[in-house]
This record gives C-alpha cells, structure tokens and sequence, in this order.
C-alpha cells in the first residue's frame, strides 16, 4: 500500500524490529597491524609522491603535538589538543580531497590543515595568540582557521559545524560546483542534536557533503557504553537514509580510499555520505584533562604503540622500499628544528592590540562597546599590574 515515503508491504505477523542487528557492521581496513595488505583488499591505489607526503606529514602532526603539549605544559600556552592516535584520519582524508572542498572542522583536525599548506609559523601564531594570528588573539588555542586554505574557524561549542557543513554542501549544490563539504566530529558530538538536524536535513535535500566520525571510544571522560546502545555510529546513516561505511580509522590507506570514493559519490551522486571511522584518543582529551583518571593506563600504552597509524603506515612504505632509517632521523630531526623556530619566533611577536577586542563585527561600534572599550582601557591604566605588558593599549 502507498503511504507517505512509498510503497509498505503488509504482513500477518506481528513482529517487531530488534534493537540491535546479529552481527556487527564489518569494519573496511587494507592494511594489517603489521603494515601488509589484506589478502583480496580492494583499495585506491596510492603512488608513492602520495604516500610518502601522507607519511611525512603524519609524522610533522605528531612531532607537532609533543613539541605544543610540552609548551603547554610549560606555561608558555594556555591549553592545547593533541591528535596522538588519529593521525591517519587528519592526514589521508586530507589526501584525498580537493583544494575546493569545504572542511569544517571539529578541534582534532589540524593534519587536515596541515596537509594543505598552513605553516608551522603559522600554528604557532595561532597558538601564542600574537599578531600575526589571523584570529587576532581573540580565540582560544587550537582554534584553527583559514579562508585561503577552505577550513572553516574551529569553534570549541560541540557539533555545531555540522548543521554549517550541511547548508553550505546545500549552496554548492544550488550552484552546481565540482565540490563537496566535509565536516569532522567525534562520536560525543552524535549525542548532540546538531548531528541529527544535520544528517536529516542532508539526506532529505541531498546535499553533497561527507560527515566523518571520529569514533574514538571517548567523549572526554564519556565512554561509548554510556552514550548509545546502536552499533556504533555507522547504522544511523541508515535510519537516516545515508549511505555509511566502518572504517578503520588506523589505517592511513583504508581511509584514503573511502573518503575518495565518498567524493565521488557526494559530487557524482548530489547525495550526503556518512563515514564512521573506529579509532582511539591515544592522548588526553586536552591539557585539562588526566585521562588515567578514567581508562587504564596500559590501554592506552597499547594504542600507542600496537595500534599507532603512523607506524603501520611506515612499515607499508618500507616494504615498497620509499622509506628508510636514514630518511625517517632526518625528517624528524628536522620537523622539531622547525617547530622550535617558529615557536621562538611565534613568542617575540607583539600581541594583538587591545583596540582588536571590539572590531570586526559591527561596520560602526555602537555605543555600547565604545563604553566597554573606554572602561576596560581606564581599568589598565589604573591597575597596570594586573595585565599583561605586552599587550599594546
């Protein structure tokens, strides 16, 4: 019978729909932990230009992490997010999308940003909030954007950006471009009901965009079990009526493929694309956060070392003979002299004026923020001690 939504066929037996399938929905991976193949693996092949900047960059975002989070730690920032673990997601989704793709971030992508040409100097401007940062100071560190480079600004209020991605995957499709949205998030952010709005909404007007979830077992100290009894985030794409795919969000080469292959649907197809990628915050949630408080110590370790990206995807390039000891010393060597310059120099910049507080929203101030501005700039004079010489008044 015709009911609204299409044709429903009737049946005798009353019988309800189990809340949980038999089995588990299979996880896409190409790669072992021991960086071989799968036998019978279907993949996108990879050259080696590709998969040794892919390679390269992993290992600058991790470098990155450690050199930032040690800053952090020494007083020299004030807060910082690592991506320990989640390498491969940041990096190969990255490879495999187009300069003119829309990303709109969550605050553990960097590797995205870092693949498409955002500098050292400029992560570290960003991070120490001097003049030079293009958010002038006035965001937190971490948070990230760039209108060259498609990366929407990171905002740290959770799912957000995904109704954003949606309505601009929605204007690229009134416009007819070549181009798709892409917008990361963690599984917390699926407990928001952004994420519902947004993939209902994607999927009912067809627009071009590909949600990834960075299934990372965590939100903060929130663990899966506590957030939803689906099989993890995958079927919800198809009670939404959006094609899904698990993937090992581990293995550089299987999310290379699927994000690739998403692209292609998402601009062939005018059809949204849900990718869950399973993976594991192998750091803290932040510099605010002690992790061992709530998870074994020892799991950690372990996802650190068995189940790191970077090295699988190491050990897969040096079997192709595109990797050696020699080649892996000097790139590190010379990633950590390049992040300790910029953040030598990211320190001595200036900060941003305090007259940058209260511009770039209203094209005339109103009287309001004048007022705010005035009192803030007496309250200085009068208590010069209680902020920061370096900030120009």
């Amino acid at each position: 019978m015709d009911f609204p939504g299409g044709k429903v066929a009737f049946t005798p037996e009353m019988s309800f729909i189990s809340e949980s399938p038999e089995e588990r929905a299979h996880c896409y991976r190409v790669l072992d932990e021991d960086g071989q193949p799968l036998a019978h693996s279907s993949f996108i092949q990879v050259s080696k230009e590709v998969a040794v900047r892919m390679y390269t960059e992993m290992v600058t975002l991790q470098t990155m992490d450690n050199i930032f989070y040690e800053a952090q730690r020494q007083g020299r920032i004030s807060f910082y997010v690592t991506s320990i673990g989640e390498e491969a997601i940041n990096i190969a989704s990255a490879a495999a999308l187009r300069f003119d793709d829309l990303v709109f971030p969550q605050y553990r992508e960097p590797g995205v940003l870092l693949w498409r040409g955002f500098t050292l100097q400029e992560f570290a401007n960003q991070c120490f909030g001097n003049r030079d940062d293009y958010g002038k100071g006035r965001q937190m560190p971490i948070h990230y954007g760039s209108n060259k480079l498609n990366y929407f600004t990171v905002s740290s209020t959770i799912a957000t950006q995904i109704p954003h991605a949606v309505g601009a995957a929605y204007s690229l499709k009134m416009d007819k471009k070549d181009a798709c949205v892409v917008t990361y998030f963690g599984d917390g952010g699926t407990s928001e009901g952004d994420f519902h709005a947004a993939i209902n909404f994607a999927a009912v007007r067809e627009a071009p965009v590909i949600f990834i979830c960075r299934n990372n077992g965590w939100a903060i100290s929130t663990p899966t079990s506590d957030q939803f009894r689906s099989d993890g985030i995958v079927v919800r794409g198809q009670a939404y009526g959006v094609r899904s795919i698990r993937v090992d969000g581990n293995d550089a080469l299987a999310m290379y493929s699927s994000v690739q292959a998403a692209r292609v649907m998402a601009i062939g197809e005018q059809r949204p694309i849900l990718i869950e990628a399973l993976t594991y915050r192998a750091g803290h949630h932040s510099t605010s956060d002690d992790s061992t408080k709530y998870r074994p110590a020892n799991e950690i370790e372990w996802w650190r070392t068995a189940r790191d990206p970077v090295s699988r995807l190491r050990k897969w390039i040096e079997s192709n003979g595109w990797w050696s000891e020699e080649a892996e010393s000097e790139l590190r060597s010379n990633v950590r002299k390049q992040l300790l310059h910029a953040i030598q120099v990211a320190e001595k910049v200036e900060k941003p004026p305090i007259s940058d507080l209260f511009t770039d929203v209203y094209d005339v101030p109103p009287s309001n923020l004048r007022e705010q501005e005035m009192v803030l700039r007496e309250t200085i004079k009068r208590y010069p001690q209680e902020y920061p010489g370096d900030v120009p008044v």
